[in-house]
């Protein structure tokens, strides 16, 4: 009876001593069955640990409240106007949008529509104010951040390894595809941000969906660039990364589309961007022990503990 391929490389991953765990990485190998789990660990340290979020603070706090009093002129002078703009919107398509005043396709919903586009609407706006504020700094905290939660796992450089395939039949991967290059010809990273903003803004007036609808579009290529230090200390190639993330493609589609749904929350989203590095650097932290303990097994050594 034959196989398919897939259910052949699984026989033969299966097989590889590499596969059979020790006590001492069970912990790490469980919770690599679940990658979102990373994510909540993230913000559970940030807000429990003063080597993580006394320094991000610190480095922030001026750029916070500049932005909220910004943000707070913004909101008096401009919310009534955004509000009447939406139920203007609203009541000219409601056969469009399938929304009313306090109706989602005819169901009873119990707040008003225009309030909660309006504050959504008023949300995202602060949050640019904020970003904006804090610039370059919550960039330096989400590194440092990075760089904190490695150091406090007692790692230094000389723990990422070269890159070590771990399946026996690597998928094939295409680095630069067509559309890529289109995208990146064309289009560009700014361009493409507005296309898909624009083709999500109707969404964004249906509670919860526009939120969700993003974080999905934005699950692989967040989980991606929450891991570009864990890349660049391995010092990986793009075809290696291309073919890491590939072999892992649905736990960085989750971890992914979890980070991305913590920051596309208003304003509170912005702390989330430095949990959501802690929660990556320990995701990377469990990934470089499982590549330890391939690269052992694969030489009959004992791999570090």
């Amino acid at each position: 009876m034959s196989i398919s391929a897939p259910e052949a490389q699984d026989a033969l991953f299966a097989a590889d001593p590499a596969n059979k765990v020790p006590a001492s990485l069970a912990r790490a190998t469980s919770r690599l069955q679940f990658p979102p789990s990373y994510v909540l660990v993230g913000v559970y340290r940030l807000i429990t640990d003063k080597n993580l979020y006394v320094p991000a603070w610190q480095k922030c706090q001026h750029g916070v409240r500049r932005g909220a009093v910004v943000g707070l002129i913004w909101t008096f002078l401009t919310f009534g106007i955004q509000k009447k703009f939406i139920e203007f919107f609203l009541a000219k398509s409601p056969r469009v949008t399938g929304l009313s005043n306090d109706t989602m396709f005819g169901y009873k919903i119990p707040f008003s529509v225009h309030t909660y586009a309006a504050v959504l609407l008023l949300g995202s706006q602060i949050t640019n104010i904020l970003r904006f504020f804090l610039s370059r700094n919550i960039h330096i905290a989400r590194e440092r951040a990075w760089d904190q939660t490695v150091a406090s796992r007692g790692k230094g450089p000389d723990f990422w390894l070269p890159y070590i395939e771990e399946w026996k039949v690597p998928p094939r991967v295409d680095v630069e595809t067509w559309t890529g290059r289109f995208e990146k010809q064309w289009l560009g990273g700014l361009s493409l941000f507005i296309i898909k903003r624009a083709l999500l803004i109707p969404f964004n007036f249906y509670p919860g969906v526009g939120i969700i609808l993003s974080a999905w579009f934005k699950a692989l290529g967040t989980a991606h660039n929450l891991h570009t230090q864990y890349f660049a200390a391995k010092k990986m190639t793009e075809k290696e990364v291309a073919v890491f993330v590939e072999e892992r493609k649905w736990d960085y589609r989750t971890f992914g589309f979890t980070a991305a749904l913590l920051e596309g929350l208003p304003i509170v989203g912005l702390v989330f961007t430095i949990s959501n590095r802690v929660g990556a650097a320990m995701w990377a932290h469990d990934l470089e022990k499982r590549q330890h303990f391939v690269a052992a097994s694969r030489t009959h050594e004992t791999p570090p503990k």
